[in-house]
């Protein structure tokens, strides 16, 4: 028959984690006291039966002084010994002797066994002790062989009574049962009460996280005084929850910068056209007015590029297709893309690349890097100066270095303007569109790809953008 322990299972995962721990506590504890206990016992049950056995031995010894032979019989030269106490009456540590013959017929026995006679084991080794019963009673008894010039005559049967030993090592024995329960009983409070003083941390994240919505981020778990686990977990978890009250209120700010950009150019075409729509205007009027709302709505446009960019990249992360790119190439179609801009703004490109470079790279993504890089460089431009766009390599890095003559950027603005939506104040030139997206998006993306990009600039000379990739191994192929 099968036993089912599924029950029990159930049973013992439906209690508290304090009760779990004080169980799992009091079962190793409980084999513990279990092992000291028996330890104790055999311990001491062992020094009893030593004492005893002590006692038998001398008891052989004096009754071998006691004895003598005469023509082969077996003859107790001291018969007033059998007077004492011990072999004479049972009441008091009785000590049980008799002698045998060859044939293990009686020759001589102690007055105090009577009617009764000690048993002969023939399958017990000889000088060593052993129990047996008397009456009902336990006894430890010992058999010896009497030899008369090394020739066997008969055997020595000495005995002695159990019955207050038993009574000690019985007493122990209940007194260990009795106390074994009450111990883990006791320990098993102590362990709940510790284990709940252990575990006040945890119920401390507990109310915490209760506590926590997506309108309520502000509350942290108290740390333990004492610097263990529960404190490097209470700590994990409240810087857990600080990157998330930050990553939260950067979306909350992303979210309101990206309404307001979008907003702003939808209200600017809305007014023109209510105001182009008042009253009739000539051909050129509206035309002014049209061209400036299809460059508003270019502007539109080239946000919400942006923003779909960064929504593909989002996705894009998990799916990042590292190959080999020819950034040469690369380089001539951003230029490419970008040569309407150049020309009007007679702007100078020149690419100093003396040989063929090769990345290992996501090519959708460095295509994005460098057209947002090379489009800034454009767009911030003056008219008739320069852009020069070098590539090297150096210890199996390849360099790719931007520099532009443009109206460059102060340098209290140059950390902040990887962030969303900032333009810098200093640039102070509303003619020039921009987003606020595109430098962002560059360190978003050379994060994830692990390119180093730096970016140095200073007001009126112009801006150094360089990205260091990592260069294509030949060996892949």
């Amino acid at each position: 028959m099968a036993l089912d322990i599924s029950p029990m299972i159930n049973k013992m995962t439906s209690l508290s984690f304090r009760n779990r721990i004080a169980l799992n506590y009091i079962v190793g504890t409980g084999l513990l006291v279990l092992v000291v206990f028996s330890a104790i016992y055999f311990i001491v049950r062992l020094t009893v039966y030593n004492h005893i056995d002590e006692n038998l031995n001398i008891e052989v010894q004096d009754h071998f002084k006691e004895l003598r032979i005469e023509k082969g019989a077996v003859i107790f030269m001291d018969a007033e010994e059998w007077e004492e106490r011990e072999h004479n009456s049972v009441d008091v540590n009785p000590i049980f002797v008799q002698f045998l013959d060859l044939n293990k017929k009686i020759i001589e026995k102690s007055p105090n066994l009577k009617n009764e006679k000690l048993v002969f084991h023939g399958k017990k080794e000889e000088f060593h002790p052993f129990d047996t019963k008397l009456l009902g009673s336990k006894i430890r008894q010992i058999q010896v062989p009497l030899h008369v010039q090394s020739e066997k005559v008969g055997y020595l049967i000495i005995a002695m009574s159990l019955s207050d030993s038993s009574k000690v090592l019985d007493n122990l024995m209940d007194t260990l049962l009795i106390t074994f329960p009450i111990i883990l009983l006791i320990l098993f409070f102590l362990a709940r009460f510790y284990a709940g003083r252990s575990i006040k941390p945890i119920n401390n994240i507990i109310q915490t996280s209760k506590i926590i919505t997506k309108d309520n981020l502000k509350a942290r778990i108290p740390l333990p005084k004492t610097r263990d686990e529960l404190f490097t977990l209470s700590k994990t978890i409240n810087n857990l929850l600080n990157r998330i009250e930050d990553a939260i209120e950067r979306e909350k700010q992303f979210t309101s910068d990206a309404s307001h950009e979008l907003r702003t150019p939808l209200t600017v075409i809305k007014g023109t056209l209510e105001v182009l729509i008042r009253k009739p205007r000539d051909s050129k009027e509206y035309e002014e007015k049209i061209n400036y709302c299809i460059n508003e709505v270019d502007h539109l446009n080239s946000l919400v590029d942006q923003l779909l960019m960064m929504a593909r990249f989002e996705n894009q992360k998990q799916n990042i297709l590292k190959e080999n790119v020819y950034l040469n190439a690369v380089v001539l179609d951003v230029l490419t893309l970008n040569t309407e801009k150049i020309k009007s703004g007679q702007i100078n490109v020149i690419l100093d690349a003396q040989e063929e470079f090769y990345i290992y790279s996501d090519n959708y993504l460095v295509v994005t890097i460098l057209r947002n890089i090379i489009s800034n460089a454009v767009k911030y431009s003056k008219p008739n100066s320069e852009i020069r766009i070098s590539l090297s390599r150096e210890n199996q890095k390849i360099s790719c270095t931007i520099s532009d003559q443009g109206i460059g950027i102060a340098k209290k603005d140059l950390e902040s303007i990887l962030n969303p939506f900032f333009r810098s104040d200093s640039l102070n030139h509303s003619e020039i569109k921009g987003t606020g997206l595109g430098l962002f998006i560059v360190k978003r993306m050379t994060d994830l790809l692990q390119i180093k990009f730096k970016i140095e600039s200073e007001i009126g000379k112009g801006t150094k953008v360089l990205l260091v990739f990592e260069e294509y191994d030949n060996s892949l192929k």
